[in-house]
């Protein structure tokens, strides 16, 4: 499947008539399944009883010790802060990585806006050093902008 059938299902996740995580679980398998380089994938949604701060929603992969994230801290917290997608091809350069597992080489985050507001995060992480390409990135951004409606 090319990025442009998988958009084109994910579309078809979001607008089905499941619940909210059940489509934000379908979009991680869906990922996990087509994209090869994507070995975590997994979302990261405001908090509801804590303000600046992520909590760990539907995922496809390892267990991660990181169920809560404050604004700000590694990849995932700077995206929150700053509402901008983060590519980051070798992990091992980033000096603001929250490790999650030895095997991650690169990870992309993306914002996910309702309007102005923020309401969560699609977070990939790859074995793969050099894994995001741009095309793969679009990909996530175009699925996050297709989330927003459902937050």
């Amino acid at each position: 499947m090319d990025t442009s059938e998988i958009l084109e299902k994910a579309k078809q996740i979001i607008n089905g008539s499941e619940s909210r995580n059940e489509k934000l679980q379908s979009i991680c398998e869906l990922l996990d399944e087509n994209v090869d380089v994507f070995d975590w994938t997994g979302f990261y949604l405001v908090a509801e009883d804590e303000e600046n701060m992520l909590e760990l929603g539907p995922y496809v992969g390892e267990a991660t010790d990181h169920t809560r994230i404050p604004f700000g801290k590694g990849i995932c917290g700077q995206a929150a802060d700053t509402l901008k997608t983060f590519v980051v091809q070798d992990v091992n350069k980033a000096n603001n990585y929250l490790a999650c597992s030895i095997h991650v080489k690169s990870e992309i985050v993306v914002p996910i806006l309702k309007g102005e507001q923020f309401v969560g995060e699609l977070d990939i992480d790859s074995h793969t050093k050099d894994a995001i390409s741009p095309e793969l990135q679009t990909l996530c951004e175009e699925i996050c902008k297709s989330l927003a409606p459902i937050f």
